[in-house]
């Protein structure tokens, strides 16, 4: 976090101080004020379901607009920050801040954050807005469900009724720990990538068994604490992009969401300015825009400077020493021909990712075919409930997914779907609306929702506002969180326009 008097130098680190000075400026002008009581607070009541950083920035937005929340989290009050507090003490984000400003009113210093960093942001946030008051932790959702008139109910009714719903459980759950042939035979030491902070590595051989981001962050770890050899061995290829915020964003910016035939113009660029003597590690088999990519300069030093080595195979078993990998050529797929190998390992690091949290609180009928997460409208809202809003948790892979605004945009649509009956939209509507980009992204090679780009995530909120005028009074609310007093006074004076059928305008709703 950056203070005005924490501002860099400008003449020794010019671009830096540029940098704060511009999120102080966002904070000043975009950060709703937290609110001075409760007394401030009305409805609609949001009830939110998880306290990581998803559940407390939506809570903040919420309660800086003058809406009551209350957070229900399963864990401790250890727990606020979510899956940031389950990682390693070496592990930061793996794109810029620049492109994770999780509310206006977080200020970095510099542009990649650590984890003790992030955590004091979000829990500073936590604080800022009195979110303390509102969480109740040791709670466990089993389920939630409606009453007579459409308020939400969070287990039971003693929990209270709520007007709106955020689920905020994100992708990450307890870590994978899948069983392997022979571990009882290694003498070595085998964690999980999440569990290496106490960790004695200095001097010793680390094999990571995993290609994806918790590789890296075991890599990371490698790194700093010294170790003698550190391999990777990951059974299929995934893309790495630079840590470049113009890199990253030219790649967030097509339009289309997915692979199309001038997807091999950033493929060839990447392969041969960014991968260049490396480009051997590029996929054969899978385009840019069908999966996450890392996000990872050092990966390719260390490989470079023989710090690390990156193996393709599939691991046949554990030994006493280390591992057995059948180790495959490029473009021969997991389980095809290849010659074992073994590498050595004191440590072996199993990068393999943890698991995705239920949504089974949600009610059954939003897990009906074609109907299910993530094939939502716009990606998060349920078309049987448009008063819930599953932000962050129906995600499946994009680039440029954790950019600026996204959680404050989608807590805001759920506001105004809350506030104003005549902007919420139909079940039908909301189908469709699903449907159109099925149709638009037909020749997509993965499902519509299962990959996306951060302008595309733009694109659907431009839509979602423009295509009803009743939405157009909210546009500067939505996208920036400000000019909210107006629109609610227009809907004070719209209420004629629902001739006595407000009852069920307020059920159904009316446009897409």
């Amino acid at each position: 976090m950056a203070s005005k008097s924490e501002f860099q130098n400008p003449i020794l680190h010019p671009l830096v101080f540029i940098y704060q000075v511009l999120q102080y400026l966002i904070a000043k002008a975009l950060s709703p004020n937290p609110p001075k009581s409760d007394n401030e607070l009305d409805r609609p009541k949001i009830a939110i379901i998880g306290a990581g950083i998803t559940g407390v920035t939506s809570a903040a937005h919420c309660v800086g607009h003058g809406f009551d929340v209350v957070i229900f989290e399963r864990g401790t009050e250890d727990s606020v920050g979510g899956i940031w507090t389950k990682v390693n003490d070496t592990s930061g984000l793996q794109i810029h801040s620049v492109m994770y400003r999780f509310h206006p009113s977080v200020q970095w210093q510099g542009g990649y954050p650590d984890k003790s960093q992030i955590l004091k942001a979000v829990r500073d946030l936590w604080r800022r807005y009195g979110l303390q008051d509102k969480t109740r932790f040791n709670f466990k959702v089993e389920k939630t469900y409606q009453d007579e008139k459409g308020r939400w109910i969070i287990n039971n009714p003693s929990n209270g009724r709520f007007d709106g719903l955020i689920a905020a459980v994100g992708t990450c759950g307890a870590p994978k720990r899948p069983s392997m042939q022979g571990m009882e035979k290694f003498k070595g030491k085998i964690v999980h990538s999440s569990e290496l902070d106490g960790i004695q590595a200095k001097g010793k051989k680390m094999a990571i068994i995993g290609g994806g981001a918790s590789a890296v962050e075991a890599l990371e770890f490698a790194a700093a604490k010294g170790t003698a050899k550190t391999s990777i061995l990951s059974r299929s290829d995934k893309w790495i992009i630079p840590r470049n915020i113009f890199v990253d964003t030219l790649l967030s910016l097509n339009i289309f969401g997915q692979e199309t035939i001038l997807s091999f113009v950033p493929e060839f660029l990447l392969r041969k300015l960014f991968y260049r003597d490396l480009e051997f590690l590029a996929p054969s088999d899978k385009g840019l825009f069908m999966d996450t990519p890392m996000v990872n300069s050092d990966v390719m030093e260390k490989l470079r400077q023989g710090q690390a080595e990156w193996i393709r195979g599939d691991i046949v078993q554990f030994e006493a020493n280390g591992v057995t990998v059948n180790r495959r050529a490029k473009g021969v797929p997991k389980g095809g021909p290849g010659h074992e190998t073994l590498v050595e390992a004191d440590i072996v690091v199993l990068a393999t990712g943890f698991s995705r949290p239920s949504l089974s609180f949600l009610p059954d009928d939003v897990f009906e075919e074609p109907y299910d997460p993530p094939n939502w409208y716009l990606q998060t809202f349920p078309p049987q409930h448009p008063s819930v809003s599953a932000i962050n948790c129906t995600y499946v892979a994009a680039i440029g997914s954790v950019g600026n605004w996204h959680i404050g945009i989608y807590t805001r649509i759920l506001l105004m779907f809350l506030v104003d009956p005549l902007t919420r939209p139909r079940g039908f509507w909301m189908r469709r609306w699903i449907d159109m980009t099925k149709v638009l992204k037909m020749s997509s090679p993965t499902g519509a929702f299962d990959f996306f780009t951060y302008l595309e995530l733009v694109w659907w909120f431009v839509f979602c506002v423009a295509f009803n005028p009743f939405r157009w009074k909210w546009a500067l609310f939505v996208f920036f969180g400000v000019g909210m007093h107006l629109p609610a006074k227009i809907v004070e004076a719209e209420k004629w326009l629902l001739n006595g059928r407000g009852h069920d305008v307020r059920d159904k709703g009316v446009s897409l």
